[in-house]
């Protein structure tokens, strides 16, 4: 297994097709997917022509991936994913930084401890210039973990919802971080 990146408990790797069972699993946790698509369930065919598609695409800018499955170091059990990924396929200069983890690990400071690794490898050794975030304004948990990694709130915005969830009314918050914030208060 080719490891992407290690922290204190967390392995990130590459996604492979053999996900594809942890992944149905993740997404059909209404209480994972509550933000993202109101809590409906995810079929194994959407897990296999759409989701494992996204989680695989290689970015040439990078040379590599731009989602990570992420796994507890000690035991390697499959915990969710984090996304650290160019908004061009050709630039490394802006990337979107997300994070979707089984509900029993919230709580615990996986999220965060992800998030600041990957923003830390993106500033030092990827060439990113700019880490952006966004959520439903609703979904303070994922609000704070982007405040703990050391995303300021840049502003609130209506995104274009195909169907209406709990919680969309309210919109939607943008969050980022500069290199030369990050380089600053680290």
């Amino acid at each position: 297994m080719h490891v992407f990146l290690e922290t204190e408990r967390l392995v990130l790797r590459p996604f492979t097709n053999t996900d594809a069972d942890d992944l149905f699993a993740l997404d059909n946790d209404p209480d994972v997917m509550r933000f993202i698509n109101g809590g409906r369930p995810a079929s194994r065919e959407a897990i296999h022509m759409q989701t494992l598609p996204l989680l695989l695409h290689d970015y040439p800018c990078f040379g590599t991936r731009g989602y990570w499955a992420a796994e507890e170091k000690v035991t390697g059990t499959f915990l969710g994913w984090f996304e650290f990924r160019p908004l061009d396929d050709h630039s490394p200069a802006v990337v979107e930084l997300g994070y979707r983890l089984n509900k029993a690990t919230w709580g615990k400071g996986f999220a965060t401890e992800g998030s600041r690794a990957l923003i830390s490898k993106g500033f030092t050794d990827l060439g990113v210039e700019r880490v952006t975030a966004n959520t439903m304004a609703v979904n303070t948990r994922s609000r704070r973990v982007m405040e703990k990694a050391g995303l300021s709130f840049l502003r609130d915005f209506t995104g274009d919802w195909p169907e209406a969830i709990a919680g969309s009314e309210h919109g939607e918050v943008e969050y980022d971080l500069a290199r030369a914030d990050w380089e600053q208060h680290r």
